[in-house]
């Protein structure tokens, strides 16, 4: 098999580890491989042997038949077409790092939001009002506001037909940063 035939996995390994609690010294324990290799495995830096795919997939419980899958799973295209109407819409589907959605129309869905990663608001068209650390931002067509993860935040559309871009690093994916670690 051609280098460039032979398949990813590296984001699949890391997800069934972290869905297993496990360490990389854990999975090299169970898989007789060493700890950098399965952390090249994992940032694709590596491309382990069917062999060693093999180890690995024993030590995650799993079989290299479901990770392949779930690496092929990752590497999706995928169009979503736009709607008319109001409310939310789901950009990216599925469980990736990435999450957006769009809303339209006028919503205020009356309640505080705080996501442990960060988020990035973009205004399509029309305007919002963002509280966010005690301050009011008024967004208008274009804008962007950044919030870090943790900060706690409510927003409102107080235009008509406005719609709002809300793209964050999805919540499943720890992402957050510890400056005490």
């Amino acid at each position: 098999m051609d280098d460039k035939d032979t398949p990813r996995v590296g984001a699949a390994v890391r997800r069934r580890r972290r869905t297993l609690g496990l360490t990389l010294a854990a999975v090299a324990e169970r898989s007789g491989l060493s700890v950098p290799f399965l952390s090249q495995i994992e940032n694709e830096r590596a491309r382990p042997s069917a062999r060693s795919l093999d180890r690995v997939a024993e030590a995650l419980e799993t079989t290299t038949k479901k990770l392949h899958a779930a690496a092929d799973s990752a590497r999706a295209v995928d169009v979503v077409r736009g709607e008319e109407g109001e409310g939310v819409r789901r950009l990216v589907r599925g469980r990736h790092q990435l999450s957006a959605l769009e809303f339209s129309g006028e919503p205020d869905l009356g309640r505080e939001f705080q996501h442990r990663n960060d988020e990035l608001m973009y205004v399509v068209a029309g305007a919002v009002d963002v509280e966010a650390e005690g301050q009011v931002h008024r967004l208008e067509s274009g804008d962007t506001l950044f919030l870090s993860g943790g900060v706690r935040h409510r927003w409102r559309a107080t235009v008509p037909a406005t719609k709002l871009l809300v793209v964050a690093v999805a919540e499943h994916i720890d992402a957050t940063f510890d400056s005490r670690r």
